[in-house]
């Protein structure tokens, strides 16, 4: 994906103690950013979270895939751009990259793979989800 062909962006900033020893974003916090934009789209697109878990409706990450491209260190500013595409018939996708700012220099590309699960625990994309990818999300 190339920046203007994102269903969705979100800025922030690296925080001080997300880095490790190195001077550089832990790993793991990559994740974090990704989840947070991931929330922030599935948000202004009218998904709440706290909406389906009341109606028994879990929306899970069942696998994820990171390349990481290049660090990004305290005080770095930086996009996280995402597309959400069907998957499967029980599984959706988002295609999320972060960019440095304002070089747009690459430092993540992740393939995050999720499903939703019903109220018996069982495999099922809930209507507001399924119309979001049939518009394109």
């Amino acid at each position: 994906m190339k920046s203007g062909h994102y269903a969705f962006t979100y800025e922030m900033e690296v925080r001080d103690y997300e880095c490790d020893m190195q001077g550089i974003v832990n790993n793991s916090v990559y994740q974090n950013y990704l989840e947070h934009a991931r929330h922030v789209y599935l948000k202004t697109v009218g998904i709440d979270f706290k909406e389906f878990t009341e109606q028994g409706i879990n929306l899970v990450v069942v696998r994820a895939e990171l390349d990481y491209k290049s660090p990004l260190q305290s005080g770095d500013r930086f996009m996280v751009g995402l597309t959400m595409v069907r998957e499967s018939p029980l599984r959706f996708a988002f295609y999320q990259d972060i960019l440095r700012l304002p070089d747009m220099k690459p430092a993540i590309k992740a393939k995050i793979i999720g499903t939703a699960l019903n109220e018996r625990g069982r495999p099922q994309i809930p209507a507001e989800l399924d119309r979001l990818m049939q518009a394109g999300g």
